[in-house]
């Protein structure tokens, strides 16, 4: 099956709005607006259940993954190395 690409919406309140990032994920990168995971949750760990669900349950080995900013992904840069 060929690599799929992925993208990952993250803001940290729900008075932020996703809709930028969405636009660039959509529009910029060619990403399916279906393909697009949109969590509100703190970036402090990755224990967020809409990317422990794309992570775990949906993502293949050779699918890419696509955030806006590094700091959309996380505000541990430890972790999102780990990660």
């Amino acid at each position: 099956m060929a690599a799929k690409k992925f993208g990952y919406v993250r803001v940290s309140t729900r008075e932020q709005n996703p809709e930028r990032q969405i636009h660039i994920l959509r529009d910029e990168e060619g990403i399916d607006e279906r393909d697009i995971y949109v969590e509100k949750e703190s970036g402090r760990k990755f224990e967020r259940p809409v990317y422990r669900s794309l992570v775990d349950n949906i993502l293949r080995q050779g699918d890419l993954l696509v955030v806006t900013e590094l700091k959309r992904f996380g505000r541990n840069y430890g972790e999102i190395y780990k990660e």
